[in-house]
């Protein structure tokens, strides 16, 4: 358990990326490609500010998750990314004023739920995962 704070932290970032991503897509308004202009389009895709931010995040994201995965077991630390969805969800509703209707919410404390049950099965020692997969790398050799 001593890891969720970089669990935590892969969650956030994560959410916060898709943040971003949906409003560099918002400035840049409805997407069109023509053959002539599909590479000057991708380019000012990726290159807008808030998306290659997001890009930036996801990076991070991603890094810090490769850090969890190499100090506890992914069937506990993969299902806590479902967190992402409820942050997006509620920062969406407040930020983009999009829908959170009663399905979503549902869907919501069912996530969270889900969560809260690995979070306890994570109470044993899940610490010292990588030090006992070393442990085995190291016997079947």
């Amino acid at each position: 358990m001593k890891y969720i704070v970089f669990i935590l932290f892969t969650v956030l970032t994560n959410a916060a990326a898709q943040l971003m991503l949906k409003q560099g897509m918002l400035s840049l308004g409805p997407l069109s490609f023509t053959a002539d202009t599909a590479i000057a389009r991708i380019f000012q895709i990726v290159f807008n500010p808030w998306v290659f931010a997001g890009l930036a995040t996801f990076v991070i994201s991603m890094a810090s998750h490769l850090f969890v995965l190499s100090k506890v077991e992914l069937s506990f630390a993969y299902p806590f990314l479902s967190l992402a969805y409820v942050a997006v969800a509620l920062f969406a509703y407040f930020i983009f004023h999009e829908d959170l209707n009663a399905w979503r919410i549902a869907g919501i404390a069912f996530i969270c739920v889900g969560t809260v049950l690995i979070a306890q099965s994570g109470m044993s020692s899940h610490d010292d995962v990588a030090e006992g997969a070393t442990a085995k790398i190291g016997s079947a050799s």
